[in-house]
């Protein structure tokens, strides 16, 4: 099997509401209708889904959202960009709230923060120095 490439697909309540959401990040729709988006930005795509039951195609696999009250996520976006503290400046000037600052962790290599989309999902802006 070749993969030629591979993209996330996440569960939102609103697939409009996300859409705005990550343009904000800077993903541009391609697609965007009721219950389905795919945006992209550069090389990378992403997928929104709204929640519900399963299309005759997916078997009696049902897409469900997180639970952010939990305290845990199931899945993670990493979102590669030059300047971490830069744009996490630009995302909260947009009323983005981050869940704490631009920081690098104890192992180096990286500036990275944190916040989750409208539906909880975590993201990471993610800059990998030198």
């Amino acid at each position: 099997m070749l993969v030629s490439g591979v993209a996330p697909l996440l569960v939102v309540r609103d697939v409009a509401d996300s859409v705005t959401f990550y343009r904000r990040l800077g993903f541009e729709a391609m697609v965007v209708w009721e219950t389905y988006a795919k945006l992209v930005s550069g090389p990378g795509v992403l997928h929104l889904a709204a929640a519900g039951e399963p299309p005759p195609d997916r078997g009696s696999v049902a897409l469900a959202l997180p639970d952010p009250g939990a305290g845990s996520v199931v899945a993670a976006i990493v979102v590669q960009v030059a300047d971490c503290r830069e744009a996490c400046a630009e995302l909260a000037a947009a009323g983005v709230e981050l869940l704490g600052e631009p920081s690098e962790p104890e192992w180096g290599g990286e500036v990275r923060a944190f916040l989750r989309d409208p539906d909880g999902h975590l993201i990471e802006i993610n800059e990998v120095l030198g």
